[in-house]
């Protein structure tokens, strides 16, 4: 789903799903009719046959930018963990809560974000530091310097440097650097001739404007920084690499020494950089991934040819945009604005919401901890364990029959497929808060602490075994993972719920859904990306040199695919090199699934229909009921520009449309739209 799908079972029931039968399947229909619209047909546009009564009266809450099966999921366990921020909340004012436990930091913290009497009460106070430093800026050593400092509200570099895993060694820890310094999602959005583009960044010039204004500049000062603020960031997109490029992972693994990566930029001294940024604990660190070398090398000319006064202006609305969710209401009026430009979203969240968002980023396994003890079971958890292995085990005798394969890649893939560590529902451990500082009644200096906390874990695990058991995902995340580096995938709780799971569905609604999901993360370990890291997450070529011309040649034709579909107009296209990954990995998993559904069937020898669907018309029916969504005109658009996913539409039609079975479940011909050319068709798993 994403690497980053979207929001996230008892231990008699964990054997029915392993066998393949569920007591009550045959009696609950999760396939909802009202939601069709059989006028269309089926192997036509399966997305609208299977969704489109729902997709016409389906109307996106004014505060959002979509509606979809995935969001109310994620609103569902969002409401949830607001009674438990509600309930911490009120233990922490009423004295009840323990100074310093969970319940009371939690509790502290959400209540100093819903204080918006005294955030607004602070003004601009929790900026004053950075533009002070800002100021005090003379001249190109100044910057750099800058760059470096460690004023945790936020850096303010226009790149990336620290801790990173090493590729190519995923037990070491070694620095990373990386290009940044864009505030629109894009480099495309700086560049683009057409008229919508002209227009965002005439808005967000203006935008910038008045946040600078906000900051304490006078309309004139602001109009005039932001104009050069502009400027520079274009000079920024100019160097930047494109994100497909960076695609291949190969192409961004430049490891170098810090004295090689003094010569390239001859203004920055790395070693210095290094020791003030780091604390004095970090000892021998001396080699660095540069992924874009481009990037650091016309960066170090612009440090000096771009005017100080220039990057000054640059610093500062990088420094008031970074602080503004922690500002008062005036701040937050003007980032509302510039999100209705941006998603076509009416009203602003209610302000609880955005504190729940908040106070998950900052305490979000001491908030997981109490959402899995209130809401689920260890069974539950069991049942989903279930099931993956269930897609493993399908997965290993798709690449046994594998025709296009060799005998060597397919001992190495199945190497890496028996090596995934596989994490469900929520971790063994809980991580722990207790030297993070909560300071009642200031949520400027909550966030600030935040990040100190944050900075400082990261820093912890140099010179350590890299810790294998750590989630990304707290447990009410609606999404699900891959990792390459730790050739791990990742099932929160919280996508583990209808739609994607129910235990007294049937097998192939089940297996349409939550399987398709595992199968979609197993399959990224073997996408364009993942298939180029081995079984202990290392950067390493294991394929023949023919599979992978093989390969390539598959995923190809899934990038022209993709490429062909629009949305909103005919010249808007979606990105099939961009896409490529998700794309493969909802194509495998979706093949995976079927495969291990049609296993089950064959255990349970339970193939009636449910409803008047075949198990096999009721697998993709799952699959594209769930991907159901209706989106503004301006989030659609800016997904196609920036997200890694396809439109819902074209993750339900462009992968079925390559699947033999789907053509079968539906009697589909050869002709028909549903159906792709033979020769256009990728075969991959």
């Amino acid at each position: 789903m994403m690497n980053r799908l979207t929001r996230m079972l008892a231990a008699s029931a964990a054997l029915l799903v392993a066998s393949g039968t569920i007591a009550a399947a045959q009696k609950v229909n999760t396939i909802s009719r009202a939601n069709m619209d059989t006028t269309c047909a089926a192997c036509a546009d399966f997305y609208s046959y299977a969704n489109g009564t729902w997709i016409k009266s389906a109307k996106v809450p004014a505060s959002q930018t979509s509606l979809s099966s995935l969001g109310m999921l994620g609103d569902k366990n969002r409401d949830q963990v607001h009674i438990l921020l509600s309930e911490d909340s009120a233990a922490y004012a009423k004295g009840t809560a323990k100074a310093g436990s969970e319940q009371w930091k939690i509790g502290a913290y959400y209540a100093s974000c819903m204080d918006t009497t005294a955030i607004d009460a602070m003004g601009t106070k929790p900026l004053q530091p950075a533009l002070d430093l800002i100021a005090s800026i003379n001249t190109p050593a100044d910057l750099i310097a800058a760059f470096s400092s460690s004023e945790r509200r936020g850096s303010f570099a226009p790149f990336r440097f620290g801790p990173s895993g090493d590729p190519k060694n995923s037990n070491d820890i070694i620095l990373g650097a990386g290009q940044g310094g864009l505030s629109m999602p894009e480099r495309e959005y700086y560049f683009r001739t057409d008229a919508r583009s002209v227009d965002y960044r005439t808005q967000f010039s203006a935008h910038v404007a008045r946040t600078l204004v906000l900051g304490g500049e006078s309309e004139m000062d602001a109009k005039a920084d932001a104009d050069r603020i502009m400027a520079l960031e274009m000079k920024l997109a100019t160097i930047t690499v494109p994100r497909a490029q960076l695609r291949d992972p190969n192409a961004s693994y430049h490891k170098m020494t810090l004295a090689e990566f003094n010569a390239m930029t001859p203004h920055v001294n790395w070693d210095t950089y290094l020791s003030r940024i780091a604390p004095p604990t970090v000892k021998g660190l001396n080699t660095v991934n540069v992924s874009t070398p481009s990037y650091f090398v016309a960066l170090d000319t612009l440090l000096t040819t771009i005017p100080i006064s220039d990057w000054k202006a640059y610093l500062r609305w990088k420094a008031i945009n970074g602080m503004s969710g922690t500002m008062g209401n005036a701040f937050a009026n003007e980032s509302f604005k510039w999100s209705q430009y941006t998603s076509g979203v009416q009203e602003a969240a209610p302000r609880w919401q955005r504190c729940y968002t908040a106070t998950g980023g900052a305490l979000g396994w001491a908030v997981g901890h109490q959402y899995v003890e209130r809401y689920f079971t260890p069974e539950a958890r069991a049942r989903a364990a279930v099931m993956v292995d269930n897609l493993v085990s399908a997965l290993r005798d798709r690449i046994q029959q594998l025709d296009w394969m060799s005998a060597p890649t397919k001992v190495e893939a199945t190497t890496k497929l028996d090596a995934f560590l596989r994490k469900v529902a929520y971790p063994d451990t809980w991580r722990d808060y207790s030297v993070l500082t909560v300071v009642p009644g200031n949520y400027a200096e909550n966030v600030a602490n935040t990040g100190t906390y944050n900075r400082d874990r990261t820093w912890a695990r140099v010179g350590k075994p890299v810790d294998r058991t750590e989630w990304s995902m707290t447990p009410p995340t609606v999404n699900a993972s891959y990792s390459p580096s730790l050739n791990q995938i990742q099932f929160p709780i919280g996508i583990l719920q209808t739609p994607f799971f129910d235990p007294d569905a049937d097998d192939a609604t089940n297996y349409g859904a939550l399987g398709a999901v595992i199968g979609h993360e197993m399959s990224h370990g073997f996408d364009d990306q993942g298939r180029q890291f081995d079984a202990k997450g290392n950067l390493r070529d294991w394929w023949t040199p023919e599979d992978a011309a093989k390969y390539k040649a598959q995923a190809q034709l899934i990038i022209d695919q993709f490429s062909g579909y629009t949305v909103l107009d005919t010249m808007t296209h979606v990105n099939g090199a961009n896409t490529i990954g998700e794309n493969i990995g909802d194509f495998g998993g979706l093949t995976v699934a079927y495969a291990a559904m049609q296993k089950a069937l064959a255990k349970s020898g339970k193939h009636n229909k449910i409803d008047g669907f075949t198990p096999e018309q009721r697998f993709f029916l799952s699959w594209a009921q769930t991907w159901r969504e209706v989106r503004r005109p301006e989030a659609a658009r800016t997904q196609v520009n920036t997200d890694v996913h396809s439109p819902s539409k074209w993750r339900v039609n462009g992968p079925l449309s390559n699947m033999p079975e789907f053509a079968k479940a539906f009697g589909c011909k050869a002709n028909d739209k549903m159906v792709r050319p033979d020769a256009l068709r990728p075969r991959i798993w």
